[in-house]
């Protein structure tokens, strides 16, 4: 072939493909096979690779991804991302409305309403109509540039559709902002492979999407299918070019390729839009992809700029929030489990139930007090809730649908894994197995979480650990450094990559950092940051092992429960035993000079003791918990008079936000919190 005809192919190559990924992905109308499809791809990709110079921003090629990106930058908005008020019933819905009369000076105000997609924000930058820029929302002011991956989600144009009859309307520079979410069919599919390969499940679509969005290999990102719905559309350079009405630029994102979900409505007239709400509320149901309110915005943007904005957010638009979905089904049984600090969790199975679009068949049941609570028989009917939670939540019973012989739910006397007793806690609702040196589940557990990230960051999930378990391969956390190629030969699946990995992982986890390594012993209410307290202040093992309780206390954060705690730990032979066959195996149980010099970035949290409750988008909970250590501050776990504020995200659970209403704690949204730190 000449370049010249090499050069047309690429060209046709890519518009074949491009009306391929719309009819597959915005028409649910696919036109190829998936083989034929993937042909087309590989001949494009090879001949790209052959010639460089025909290289294309905008090319179909690029939503593959790659193997591996550069850290993502920060890049400021060009506009702030702000976040919209709440509203929760037609009473604010119409005070607002009335309210924003009196501001035009007019009682015939048009409004948008458009759903609220439940997915992690977007800006998305043109440049005479190519994708030059994606931008996740951060804190509003600040977010983190993800390009690359984002050029991988099928439903974001690489270069816009013009617009016959106005091409100046895709010129320049324009910022259209949406939501990228993952679609219920990807989460389950997702969370599937993850619980298969024994890593933790996202807790739901939205904090997936989020998390896929910060992925550093951009080949997973694409493997994942995200979708973005786009919902707004300014022109950077000269906004009086674009349509003053918001309704009909929603339109021309449409035109311009993008996906824009539901179609919107506009009225100036409530009871319309209470309608449109109303009808969303049942239908929202059967949309692919989470939703949790509707978007109320007025339509002029000139009346927008009228109105202005508060400090967080716009005065010419809010969210409604529809309560959360919930089912009801009948509970067929309830089974209990056995942490690694022995406690009992009950959780009820029930008949499978669609719920947000994933089928629930688990909800978690708490503890005895809250069975008692309900009043809960087996076969009873009950009502499920599903938030933000992996495990939904159990809200209510229907007691009129109870059958006569039904039997109450009672927790059991003994451990339901090994037959020992159970003990309530002081001072807590939740009862514990009392065999905690012998009972399976939590010499499991114990194991586990010494291997988590968190702690010791050993690569092996619970399946391998059972299976180690069941060969009595390994019965303590010391047995991990004693296990051998042989060893790990006995398991199922296991090849020689796979224990090389392993023993390696096993041998690198010698010298992580003590703090660590202390929380994943796992000493009764030992968490990450007494953890590095702890560490901090006594430097190694043996000198913590002498510390009276009298001197655990006089440290911050460390009060008399957890002092008792520490010194029992280390009384205990066994304990004494572990240590010393750890210390033996070669695990560093001490600061190295880096580690005791590790301070913090700044002393803007210097003093606050901050609790982190609920679900978040711009970081995940450990992030937050990095964060707050960065600049001084403490995590703790639990609210108390104590407590500086709350670190809020969706979710939030009711206890916690009535113990902080109640102790007049502040809450701190995660927009508030990162705000404070970039001051």
């Amino acid at each position: 072939m000449t370049p010249n005809s090499t050069e047309l192919e690429i060209e046709q190559l890519r518009k074949t493909i491009e009306q391929h990924n719309r009819a597959y992905y915005l028409d649910n109308a696919p036109t190829i096979s998936d083989a034929d499809y993937d042909a087309l791809m590989q001949r494009l990709l090879t001949l790209e690779a052959e010639h460089p110079e025909f290289a294309d921003p905008t090319s179909p090629s690029l939503r593959v991804g790659r193997d591996r990106n550069d850290a993502f930058v920060q890049v400021a908005h060009e506009q702030p991302m702000l976040s919209l008020s709440n509203t929760y019933n037609y009473d604010e819905i119409a005070e607002i409305c009335k309210r924003t009369d009196t501001l035009l000076a007019t009682d015939d105000v048009p409004w948008v309403a458009e759903m609220k997609y439940d997915g992690s924000s977007i800006s998305l930058i043109y440049e005479e109509g190519v994708l030059a820029r994606a931008v996740t929302r951060g804190d509003g002011t600040l977010g983190d540039d993800v390009t690359v991956n984002v050029r991988t989600i099928q439903s974001v144009p690489l270069r816009l559709h013009s617009i016959a009859g106005h091409p100046d309307y895709t010129r320049g520079r324009i910022e259209v902002r949406g939501e990228v979410l993952l679609p219920f069919k990807e989460f389950e599919r997702l969370n599937g492979e993850r619980t298969a390969e024994s890593e933790a499940p996202f807790a739901n679509p939205r904090n997936a999407a989020a998390g896929t969005l910060k992925t550093l290999n951009s080949r997973i990102v694409a493997q994942r299918r995200l979708l973005c719905i786009c919902y707004y559309l300014y022109a950077l350079d000269d906004e009086t070019r674009l349509p003053d009405s918001y309704y009909e630029r929603m339109k021309l994102l449409e035109e311009m390729g993008f996906d824009t979900g539901v179609a919107p409505f506009k009225s100036s007239d409530l009871s319309a839009l209470y309608h449109y709400i109303d009808e969303w509320d049942v239908q929202r149901g059967d949309l692919p992809y989470a939703t949790d309110g509707i978007v109320l915005k007025v339509d002029s943007l000139t009346q927008q700029r009228v109105l202005g904005n508060t400090a967080k957010s716009p005065r010419w638009a809010f969210a409604y929030k529809y309560q959360p979905e919930n089912a009801r089904a009948e509970l067929l049984s309830v089974d209990y489990q056995v942490g690694r600090s022995g406690i009992v969790t009950p959780v009820a199975n029930v008949e499978p139930v669609l719920i947000s679009g994933t089928v629930v068949r688990r909800a978690t049941l708490h503890n005895e007090e809250f069975i008692k609570s309900l009043d809960l028989h087996y076969h009873d009917y009950v009502y499920i809730e599903k938030g933000g939670e992996i495990i939904p939540k159990i809200t209510a019973v229907e007691p009129s649908l109870r059958r006569p012989e039904a039997e109450p739910v009672r927790l059991p006397e003994r451990c339901p894994a090994c037959g020992a007793p159970l003990q309530q806690i002081d001072g807590s609702v939740g009862y514990y197995c009392v065999n905690s040196y012998a009972c399976p589940p939590q010499i499991m557990g114990r194991i586990e979480h010494y291997c988590t990230r968190r702690a010791a960051d050993i690569n092996v999930g619970p399946e391998t650990i059972d299976a180690l378990f069941d060969r009595h391969l390994i019965e303590n956390i010391d047995d991990l450094y004693k296990l051998t190629a042989s060893d790990l030969a006995q398991l199922p699946n296991f090849k020689e990559k796979s224990i090389n990995n392993l023993l390696a992982s096993i041998e690198q986890s010698k010298g992580r950092p003590f703090a660590r390594l202390l929380y994943g012993i796992g000493i009764r209410f030992v968490g990450e940051g007494t953890a590095k307290t702890l560490a901090r202040h006594f430097q190694s093992i043996d000198r913590l092992a002498q510390a009276t309780a009298y001197e655990l206390q006089a440290l911050p954060d460390v009060g008399p429960k957890i002092a008792e705690q520490v010194v029992y730990f280390f009384s205990l032979e066994r304990n004494q035993q572990l240590i010393a066959e750890l210390q033996r195996c070669g695990v560093r149980l001490e600061e190295c000079a880096e580690e005791a010099t590790d301070m913090p970035q700044s002393n803007r949290l210097e003093g606050e003791r901050i609790v982190i409750s609920g679900s978040f988008t711009q970081h995940s909970r450990d992030e937050y918990k990095q964060l707050i250590e960065q600049h001084g501050g403490t995590n703790v776990g639990s609210i108390s008079s104590r407590t500086t504020f709350v670190l809020m995200g969706s979710d939030m659970g009711p206890s916690k936000r009535a113990k902080a209403e109640q102790l007049g704690i502040p809450l701190v949204t995660e927009e508030e919190f990162l705000a404070r730190l970039n001051s």
